[in-house]
């Protein structure tokens, strides 16, 4: 999955803000004395010279400001991971610092007022440095496209085959760079077992995709393994795979790493879900990184998944070695499983025999289908069943015909992607008769939809039990369970807006 680093640091930066700011405005422990806040600049008094008991406390708190500091710079450079990592340990020493100062009416309290103040005024700017950087990036991309001319892809287009071939790889053979080393006879461990019945399902789903896919490895040079290896870890080969970071496609590429690379939206279409224009945008990738770190291929697979930057940053500080323990714990745990799963899901690909694996052959060729009378996918698959698939062939009909939603219907006349195989069940199950005509139920069907709630503003004196007596309509436990307040106490604020269903 290609991350794009300025979100992931705007994003970190912003969620970085809140402990601090809470921090600031924490309240006192019952019995610790309350402190003022601190007089205007103008008017406040001259401190007292402090008691040289407190230099040590002085001294920590120095400490973890600088702490903090390096913290933020990290996460401005890319280094997310050890980032947060020094902002989290720099905090948890803050808040020690506090309690303690706290605890002293003669400590200057001021002090770490001040302090805190100063630090929140670093991550601002940090945060509109960030937000600055992502608008130039993104106003980038956008011209990019525009003077494009439709239809091109950068890198690929532009590069002669020759240069293709030399830089990816070195023309090394990939048995010869795979280390079975233990993560990633870990990862082919994790392949065999548990997740057995997820590399079959990805490898029946690459079979289809090959014709598209493949010929586009094979003219830069790279392994087809190598593809296999990375559809098998990003999607299991599901075009339509969406990522909770905003990924898309079956090689999961982030909208402005995307458009570095030529997939944008044409026509309402997101090309990120096109096999064959994702496939050249990942060898594009893949080669711009092999030249950037000496056709170096776990670092490469790692700057795929956990950033370029952060890549780029352990390169220069600890080598090119993936496997060197600063450079591996200093990269997200994500990170850290997705390239040997690759590398394992690579070495399998080429060596199923040695791990009593087999991989059965499919018959993959495909025919362009005219439907005969309006019909969606949802529909196709369900009066198609299982015709010589134990899984059926909904994800086969989205992955051939990725600009299909499956609930749209297809006119009868028009022309859709299928197996070649289905064509006489196409004929005898989906023209008419009882399947048919369940799948046409099925389909209209629907969950019925939310009901409309209200939405009422808690206040002062209410409690939980109060509000679903008001409402009538609603238990108390029916209530939390929306609004996912935790039994028994129920606790509610003022200001807190519930959810509350009406009457039916």
């Amino acid at each position: 999955m290609l991350t794009a680093k300025a979100h992931v640091s705007l994003v970190t930066l912003g969620a970085l803000i809140v402990p601090l700011a809470l921090l600031s405005c924490a309240p006192k422990r019952p019995g610790q004395p309350v402190v003022p806040s601190p007089p205007a600049a103008a008017e406040a008094d001259p401190v007292e010279p402090q008691p040289p008991a407190f230099d040590e406390l002085y001294r920590r708190l120095d400490g973890h400001v600088e702490l903090y500091e390096q913290g933020i710079d990290l996460v401005v450079a890319g280094e997310e991971v050890l980032g947060e990592e020094s902002i989290a340990a720099a905090t948890k020493g803050l808040l020690s610092d506090v309690d303690e100062c706290s605890s002293h009416p003669a400590c200057d309290v001021r002090l770490f007022f001040d302090t805190y103040d100063r630090l929140l005024a670093e991550q601002g700017l940090a945060l509109k440095l960030q937000t600055a950087r992502l608008a130039e990036l993104e106003l980038a991309a956008v011209e990019d496209d525009i003077e494009r001319e439709p239809g091109t892809t950068p890198f690929i287009a532009e590069m002669s085959a020759p240069d293709r071939t030399a830089s990816l790889l070195r023309g090394t053979d990939l048995a010869e760079i795979i280390t079975l080393n233990g993560p990633v006879k870990a990862a082919i461990d994790d392949w065999l077992t548990w997740m057995r019945p997820m590399l079959m399902d990805a490898h029946r789903n690459y079979r289809f995709l090959r014709p598209k896919m493949a010929p586009i490895y094979e003219e830069a040079g790279l392994p087809e393994a190598l593809l296999f290896a990375m559809l098998a870890t990003e999607t299991g080969g599901k075009v339509h795979s969406f990522s909770r970071a905003g990924a898309a496609g079956p090689l999961q590429f982030m909208r402005l790493t995307g458009r570095r690379y030529g997939l944008k939206v044409v026509d309402g279409f997101d090309t990120r879900l096109d096999p064959e224009a994702a496939t050249r945008a990942n060898v594009a990738y893949l080669n711009e990184r092999f030249e950037a770190l000496d056709g170096n291929l776990a670092m490469a697979l790692a700057a795929y998944n956990g950033g370029e930057n952060r890549v780029m940053n352990l390169r220069r500080r600890y080598g090119d070695n993936f496997w060197d323990s600063r450079v591996y714990y200093s990269l997200p745990r994500e990170t850290r499983e997705y390239v040997p799963r690759i590398l394992a899901a690579a070495w399998l690909f080429m060596h199923p025999e040695d791990y009593n694996l087999v991989f059965p052959p499919l018959d993959t060729e495909t025919t362009m289908l005219e439907v005969q009378a309006d019909i969606a996918i949802n529909e196709l698959s369900i009066c198609l069943g299982q015709e010589q698939n134990p899984d059926g062939w909904f994800r086969t009909l989205r992955n051939l015909n990725p600009r299909l939603s499956p609930g749209d219907r297809v006119k009868a006349g028009d022309r859709i992607e299928v197996p070649a195989l289905l064509a006489p069940a196409y004929e005898e199950h989906c023209l008419d008769g009882d399947y048919l005509a369940r799948a046409h139920e099925l389909h209209e069907a629907n969950y019925p939809p939310e009901p409309e709630m209200i939405h009422y503003t808690v206040r002062s004196g209410d409690t939980l039990g109060r509000i679903a007596s008001r409402f009538r309509c609603a238990s108390i436990a029916e209530i939390a369970a929306i609004n996912r307040i935790r039994a028994p106490r129920y606790i509610i604020r003022v200001g807190q807006t519930l959810k509350i269903p009406p009457c039916n």
